[in-house]
């Protein structure tokens, strides 16, 4: 039998989104939305959605106006579809799918068509959400972000994944770059002090495998994160935002099809620790805890000198990171700590073999297929035994 032939087929696609720094967002003579919606220059007027993050309108209860204001003062380019959207803010909005469900079913009934706009405001778990909701409408519909928080405009808001939380951490979700990124810088006043600290965990894990000079820095700026230097963290948001783009940008796998999840040192035992305390801690907690467990591990190896892990531990200390759980003690039936299975869950996320990051020295990474569970075991013990002494 003649075998039948084989066409080889490959296709690139391109994409493209800006990422812009701004305040003052919903100002009407700030021009940076209208030139956003108008960048493809495809037609006149834009129709859009507006989310919001229920927690941001509990602070700012005069948004929804100022939103609606802006709308209206650039009538000519921008519709808005039906009044602003509260949903509720936190894991609450990725815990259940009936919120993803809904704003589907609003997209559709409002008749929302990929030439439309979805403008999702809020931390990482809204963007994720209402991101994960807009890339099934139609196959895709305009996402724009609009960060409130450090960990949302450093890292979460800018990168490519969506997601929702179904039997594990983001089990659910989509790689779809947003249309755009905006921002405003005024939106991190207002925060709680957890949220306002909670980003500044991701900015050291991006540095200990990335930036040594941005290391230093951090860690020489470290105690005025909880003293709220507005100055210092913003400095801090834009710098390590540009890190995430850069990583996205140039290692050659930005929709992880590859074995390895750079961008997540230390986040195999962060993650488990936020849904074994059902998320009573936080992401930035969980991620500042596992980058300290993780560079302990690393000194153990040799990968660190016990210098630049000192440095790690006091830069985290002093940006105001409790560093210890109790949750981590938790153990299964077996007797086994149940923060191990994170490692597990890393590895059936990624299928294949398990693939963890690490430091290698300060400012580099690598990554190793196999972790030496005794060695882990100590480096838990020696990460509870630094919380004893404080």
């Amino acid at each position: 039998m003649e075998a039948a032939p084989t066409y080889h087929q490959e296709i690139s696609v391109s994409w493209a989104f800006p990422v812009f720094f701004t305040r003052h967002l919903f100002d009407p003579a700030n021009p940076v939305l209208v030139q956003t919606v108008s960048r493809l220059q495809e037609k006149r007027r834009h129709r859009a959605i507006v989310y919001v993050d229920s927690r941001i309108l509990e602070r700012d209860p005069s948004l929804s106006g100022r939103i609606e204001a802006y709308f209206a003062a650039h009538a000519d380019t921008l519709e808005l579809a039906t009044e602003v959207q509260a949903v509720p803010g936190g894991e609450a909005c990725k815990n259940d799918l009936r919120y993803a469900e809904s704003v589907m079913r609003q997209l559709l009934e409002l008749r929302m068509d990929r030439q439309s706009y979805v403008l999702a405001i809020g931390g990482g778990a809204v963007l994720d959400a209402i991101g994960f909701a807009t890339a099934l409408v139609h196959r895709g519909l305009r996402l724009i972000r609009v960060p409130t928080t450090v960990l949302g405009q450093n890292d979460a808001g800018v990168g490519v994944k969506n997601a929702v939380n179904y039997l594990g951490k983001n089990a659910l979700g989509t790689f779809a770059p947003p249309f755009a990124v905006l921002n405003d810088f005024e939106f991190l006043r207002s925060l709680p002090d957890r949220d306002w600290l909670s980003g500044v965990a991701e900015a050291f894990k991006v540095a200990i495998i990335r930036d040594r000079a941005f290391f230093e820095d951090l860690c020489t700026a470290a105690p005025l994160y909880p003293a709220r230097d507005f100055d210092a963290m913003t400095d801090l948001v834009a710098r390590c935002a540009a890190l995430h783009l850069d990583h996205i940008r140039s290692n050659g796998d930005p929709f992880e099809y590859g074995t390895a999840r750079p961008l997540d040192f230390g986040h195999w035992s962060a993650h488990k620790m936020e849904l074994l305390s059902n998320f009573a801690i936080s992401h930035g907690e969980a991620v500042a805890t596992g980058v300290l467990l993780d560079s302990i591990y690393a000194q153990g190896q040799g990968w660190i000198t016990a210098e630049e892990l000192a440095r790690i531990d006091a830069g985290l200390r002093q940006s105001g990171f409790a560093l210890w759980f109790d949750t981590l003690n938790l153990r299964d039936e077996s007797g086994q700590r149940q923060v191990f299975a994170g490692l597990r869950d890393f590895q059936e996320h990624l299928g294949g073999e398990l693939c963890v990051t690490f430091p290698q020295g300060i400012g580099a990474r690598f990554e190793v297929n196999s972790i030496d569970m005794h060695a882990m075991e100590g480096a838990l013990l020696e990460l509870e035994r630094r919380a004893q002494v404080d």
